[in-house]
């Protein structure tokens, strides 16, 4: 007897999520030196993270034999002391995806519903299917949340809804006006969640958290992934009204971030100096990129984050292309995106580098 006999059915057709293509990987296919491969596929910090994260992850280390705090206290502390929150308006996650999952175990039962825009991340609607829910995919004119249209597809079902802010992949946000006249619509059977992981990168970012200390149904998720440059540490937290975060505290498996990751995530929370170089060089590059695609005549949407999203014709061809030639890129196929590729934000050197050998594969094909 085959086990999918047992297996939860809504698990048979699930698509797995493929993050971008690791270096190693690349270079054991393709028989390249791996120090010569650049990778602007996942969104990461070129700079990489914090000296100082990097010294109090080192000091951690000598620690490993003990269990980690589980309530991430003095991570919290430290996040509740920068958002004049209290401790109980914040909860930890290995990495803001676990938090996902957190809201899914809270609020999601076969049959229920979430709301997301066509081209939002992937992960919702997966997170979704693992809970047997439906997601109600709502288009995206010029790849840009239409939330007037999200607010029309909420019915008695609906459980939750996803705003990610700066959206991954398009790279496009909303205003904080679009979002209040969305929260006015939203029925207090709705949780709304806020997917912030690329807040630090915005000049003047809408301010959700009003909506935290109102006391509505909304969780915010951020990560130290992005700016920090801590995505091997997996790292994210939610903040919402304390209810809503016991709720999801009882879902949360015990010692879920790790004592080295506490200690590094703590340490480049205080390093504003590492934060402010990040987005000088993601502000430089994103300009470069852009400005660059225009003159290649490439359509491209215009970009909060540090990526972008670029039209190619092929997106696999020019993704593997590329590839071949040591620069990993992120086709957008399963985002029902084939002609487009996402380029991250890397250095300038690396993003001229990027572009010189987007030119040859173009200019080839």
């Amino acid at each position: 007897m085959s086990v999918w006999n047992i297996a939860n059915p809504q698990l048979r057709d699930l698509v797995v999520y493929e993050p971008g293509k690791p270096i190693e990987d690349v270079a054991r296919e393709r028989g390249l030196d791996p120090a010569s491969i650049i990778k602007l596929a996942s969104n990461e910090n070129p700079l990489g993270p914090s000296p100082l994260a990097i010294e109090a992850m080192k000091q951690a280390a000598a620690e490993v034999h003990i269990y980690p705090d589980g309530a991430s206290w003095k991570l919290r502390q430290a996040l509740a002391a920068k958002f004049d929150l209290s401790m109980q308006h914040l909860i930890m996650g290995c990495g803001s995806n676990e938090i996902i999952e957190f809201i899914g175990h809270a609020f999601l039962k076969p049959g229920d519903e979430i709301i997301t825009a066509e081209h939002a991340f992937v992960v919702y609607k997966l997170m979704a299917k693992v809970f047997g829910a439906v997601t109600v995919e709502v288009p995206d004119p010029g790849f840009v949340h239409d939330l007037d249209a999200m607010a029309d597809a909420i019915t008695p079902r609906t459980r939750e809804i996803f705003i990610a802010n700066p959206n991954n992949p398009t790279g496009t946000m909303v205003s904080a006006e679009q979002i209040e006249r969305f929260m006015q619509r939203v029925p207090e059977h709705v949780v709304v969640v806020f997917d912030e992981a690329y807040h630090e990168f915005l000049d003047n970012p809408p301010d959700t958290l009003r909506y935290v200390r109102e006391g509505r149904n909304v969780v915010i998720l951020r990560t130290f992934s992005k700016i920090q440059g801590l995505a091997g540490t997996r790292v994210g937290y939610g903040i919402a009204r304390p209810e809503l975060i016991d709720i999801l505290q009882r879902t949360r498996q015990p010692f879920n971030v790790n004592s080295i990751a506490q200690a590094g995530a703590l340490a480049a929370l205080e390093d504003q100096q590492h934060q402010d170089l990040t987005k000088r060089i993601t502000d430089e590059g994103r300009d470069y990129l852009q400005a660059q695609f225009a003159a290649m005549g490439l359509e491209f949407v215009p970009s909060f984050a540090n990526f972008v999203l670029v039209k190619v014709g092929d997106g696999n061809a020019v993704f593997k292309q590329m590839m071949d030639r040591g620069v990993i890129v992120r086709a957008m196929a399963a985002y029902k995106l084939p002609e487009w590729v996402r380029i991250s934000i890397g250095t300038m050197d690396q993003n001229r580098r990027c572009i010189e050998l987007l030119r040859e594969v173009l200019k080839s094909a």
